[in-house]
């Protein structure tokens, strides 16, 4: 049913956008969340960046103090490295409605990797003691309120601008890798849809 979470304590296969590893060891945070909102899968898409805000005021609940920023397209970001990652995968129904939805999100709480292209952190480095059940709690909490706005009314718009307040490299260069190919550009803000404007 909607609403259903899976929550782990290790992941033995794990894996982020595009099908990369994620790594998964104890003392992180992985879930997974089935939705089934009424809505287009197109429109459907914009629970990535509803997702992240969920999960950058979940960190901020258990370090107030941490520089916490977002990262197009599925990326929560401290002190401008990896914290957290996520990954939507759908299906539609034959007239392009959404059938159901996972959420899948993985935070570094106690561990990181060192072996990857992005640099990666873990809430640790604020000198927090985050626990899974904390983080849990702050992210059921922060997650119903944003996805709730969103379903009910606040539409995009509101999220597009909370999001892009909080969003590193705004109007800085930026270097986009996509399924078989990179470009460069000046990261000059979200689309009315979600899509990254380059400029």
């Amino acid at each position: 049913p909607a609403g259903t979470l899976v929550w782990a304590r290790v992941q033995t296969a794990g894996r982020g956008r595009q099908g990369r590893n994620w790594f998964s060891p104890a003392g992180n945070f992985y879930a997974s969340l089935i939705l089934r909102p009424a809505l287009p899968v197109a429109t459907a898409a914009q629970l990535g960046f509803v997702a992240a805000i969920a999960v950058a005021d979940a960190c901020l609940a258990l370090a107030p103090e941490a520089a916490i920023s977002l990262k197009w397209p599925n990326d929560v970001l401290l002190s401008g490295r990896k914290l957290a990652g996520l990954l939507l995968e759908s299906q539609s129904r034959g007239d392009g409605m959404l059938d159901w939805l996972v959420l899948g999100i993985g935070i570094n709480l106690a561990t990181y990797p060192t072996d990857i292209e992005y640099p990666a952190t873990a809430l640790a480095a604020t000198g927090a003691d985050a626990t899974a059940e904390a983080m849990l709690s702050a992210l059921a909490a922060s997650f119903l309120v944003w996805y709730e706005g969103w379903r009910d009314g606040a539409g995009f718009a509101t999220i597009r601008a909370e999001w892009l307040a909080r969003a590193q490299g705004l109007n800085q260069p930026i270097r986009v890798r996509l399924p078989g190919e990179t470009r460069d550009g000046v990261f000059a803000g979200l689309d009315i849809d979600g899509a990254l404007l380059l400029g």
